[in-house]
């Protein structure tokens, strides 16, 4: 489904050049829920860009179903840490906007719109605007949105981080459900072990700048997961400590 090769991506700046990624390689399978994590500016969400073809690499390259990137998709969809929903347009408008851009026949797309608002239970909440919702509700909108066209690849940079705990929970309750039933690949920047945990069938651990998959580590624990209480404490605290290890500083550990 998506293979990155050999990628790296460097910045020109005032004060020289900043290499943020090098000889970056993996690939994610169809249906795979991948996610990226790592410390603070170590090329987690370039790397997201450069995905969804909002960067191209400086070395290297990557594909979608061996096709090369070099522009922004159709087939996939962004979501960000923010939920950039526009203000003067309803819940329901900024949800039906990928399919204005697109051009699509509103009426083709519009059960499904209500269908997403339903899932997530913002079907009595579809004409309101943006300033009259929480955080949380907002973030689902954009996750509506974000599903209209069935995009193949979902691409998420810290959708949650801005939330409170419980309302981050719910969400990520809520995106392992869609995942499941809906079976899109799924790449998703977190700076949570937590939520690495919860979500990903695989967890892609970056190195310090300049970012390098130091190691990916399988997460083999049954679905659905929950944060609570469950059967599987023991391969939830192992994958745990692993991921924290990995992303300890060498002289600290």
């Amino acid at each position: 489904m998506i293979e990155v090769s050999g990628a790296g991506r460097t910045f020109d700046g005032r004060r020289g050049r900043v290499e943020a990624l090098t000889d970056v390689s993996l690939s994610v399978a169809d249906g795979e829920f991948l996610t990226l994590i790592g410390r603070s500016g170590c090329g987690k969400s370039t790397l997201l860009s450069m995905i969804a073809g909002l960067l191209p690499p400086t070395t290297g390259s990557i594909a979608i179903d061996g096709v090369p990137v070099t522009s922004p998709r159709r087939d996939v969809a962004m979501v960000f840490q923010q939920p950039a929903l526009l203000p003067w347009r309803t819940v329901e408008a900024n949800v039906m906007l990928p399919a204005e851009i697109s051009g699509l026949d509103r009426g083709d797309v519009r059960a499904r719109a209500e269908g997403l608002l339903s899932q997530m239970g913002l079907l009595g909440f579809r004409k309101r605007l943006p300033h009259e919702l929480s955080g949380g509700m907002q973030q689902r909108v954009s996750l509506c949105r974000a599903l209209l066209q069935s995009p193949t690849v979902m691409l998420m940079d810290e959708p949650f981080s801005a939330l409170d705990a419980l309302t981050r929970e719910e969400l990520a309750v809520e995106l392992q459900r869609i995942h499941l039933e809906l079976g899109t690949t799924i790449v998703f920047v977190t700076h949570s072990i937590q939520e690495a945990v919860l979500l990903a069938d695989r967890v892609a651990v970056l190195s310090d700048r300049p970012g390098r998959v130091r190691e990916i580590v399988p997460i083999d624990i049954p679905r659905p997961r929950s944060f609570g209480f469950n059967a599987h404490l023991d391969q939830v605290a192992s994958a745990s400590a692993r991921l924290h290890d990995l992303l300890m500083p060498l002289d600290k550990r």
